[in-house]
C-alpha cells in the first residue's frame, strides 16, 4: 500500500497523500476510523467511470504522515477537509462520508464554510454519545497501548476491524485495512488518533444540522453494531429534507458487506445531481 503512487499535500501538521480517478463532477470521499482511503476503493473504481472521485488519507491515517505529537483530531481534520478543497479548486463538490468521515465533513461545512453540492453520511459518527468502552480504555491508556508487542498489537487491530463487519472479511480484506496500523509509525498512530477521539467536536455542531441547506443522503447498514441504526433515524429527523436509505445485512463496513448495494444507492444518489437541480430551481 505505501508504494501507491499518489499525490501530496503538505499541511500544518504533515504530508496528506490523496488520488485522483475517472473523469466528470467532482465526488469526494472522506473515511473514518480505524480506515484509511482504502476502505472506499471499490466504491471510487465504480464511480470513477461517471466521477472524478478524489480519496484522501486524513493526517495520522493510512499513507499520510504519522509523527509524534500530531494533532489528528476531528479539529484538524475539518479544517485540514476545507484547505484539501481548496488545494483542489472544488468549490461545490458532492462529498460522501463514512465513519467519523462524516464528522470531518460535517465540520468542513458547518463551521468552515464549504459549500458541498450534496452530502451523503454512510454510517457516521455524528451524534452523541458516541464512543466505545474500547475507546475510553485506550484514550485513558493510550501511551500503555503504544508500548504492546508488535505482535498483540496486530492481533488486537486485526479483531477491531473484523468487528466493524457483519458478513465477516476476507483475510486479503482484513490485511488491506489493518496494514497501515502494523509498522513502526503506524502502532502508535493507531492508539494517538483515538486518544484525540472527543465527542465535544461533534456535540459543537450537533445543534447546527438543522442549518443544512444542502441535499442530504443518510445510508446505513441495518445490522451496525458499532454505531446502531436508529442514529439514522435521528440525523434524518434532524437534517431537513434529508433522504434515508437502509441497507440489510450490512455492518458498519457496509463497503465491505454490501459493496454492490452501496454503489448502486450513490450511484443513483449523485446522478440526480440534486444540488444541481437545487441551484437550477432557484
Amino acid at each position: 500500500m505505501k508504494s501507491e503512487r499518489l499525490d501530496e499535500f503538505d499541511w500544518r501538521d504533515g504530508t496528506v497523500r490523496w488520488r485522483r480517478d475517472g473523469q466528470g463532477p467532482p465526488v469526494v470521499l472522506c473515511h473514518g476510523t480505524p480506515w484509511s482511503s482504502q476502505v472506499w476503493a471499490g466504491v471510487a473504481r465504480a464511480l470513477a467511470a461517471r466521477w472524478t472521485v478524489y480519496r484522501w488519507d486524513m493526517l495520522g491515517y493510512g499513507t499520510s504522515d504519522m509523527h509524534d505529537g500530531q494533532d489528528v483530531s476531528l479539529v484538524a481534520q475539518g479544517e485540514l477537509l476545507a484547505a484539501l478543497l481548496g488545494h483542489w479548486s472544488l468549490p461545490r463538490p458532492a462529498v460522501v462520508a463514512h465513519d467519523v468521515g462524516g464528522a470531518v465533513a460535517l465540520r468542513a461545512h458547518l463551521v468552515h464554510g464549504q459549500p458541498f453540492s450534496s452530502l451523503a453520511l454512510v454510517d457516521v459518527v455524528a451524534l452523541a454519545p458516541w464512543g466505545s468502552q474500547f475507546f475510553q480504555l485506550v484514550r485513558n491508556h493510550h501511551a500503555v497501548f503504544e508500548q504492546l508487542p508488535s505482535a498483540l498489537h496486530a492481533a488486537l487491530v486485526r479483531a477491531y476491524i473484523a468487528g466493524a463487519s457483519h458478513r465477516g472479511l476476507a483475510d486479503a480484506d482484513l490485511d488491506r485495512l489493518a496494514a497501515p496500523w502494523l509498522d513502526a509509525a503506524g502502532q502508535p498512530a493507531f492508539y494517538r488518533q483515538i486518544a484525540q477521539a472527543d465527542q465535544r467536536y461533534t456535540d459543537e455542531i450537533e445543534p447546527l444540522y438543522s442549518q443544512i441547506g444542502v441535499p442530504t443522503l443518510i445510508v446505513w447498514g441495518t445490522a451496525d453494531d458499532w454505531i446502531p441504526v436508529d442514529r439514522a433515524q435521528q440525523l434524518h429527523h434532524l437534517i431537513p429534507g434529508s433522504r434515508i436509505e437502509l441497507i440489510d445485512d450490512a455492518g458498519h463496513l457496509v463497503q465491505e458487506d454490501r459493496p454492490t448495494e452501496l454503489c448502486l444507492m450513490l450511484h443513483r444518489w449523485l446522478i440526480e445531481r440534486p444540488g444541481e437541480q437545487i441551484e437550477a430551481a432557484r
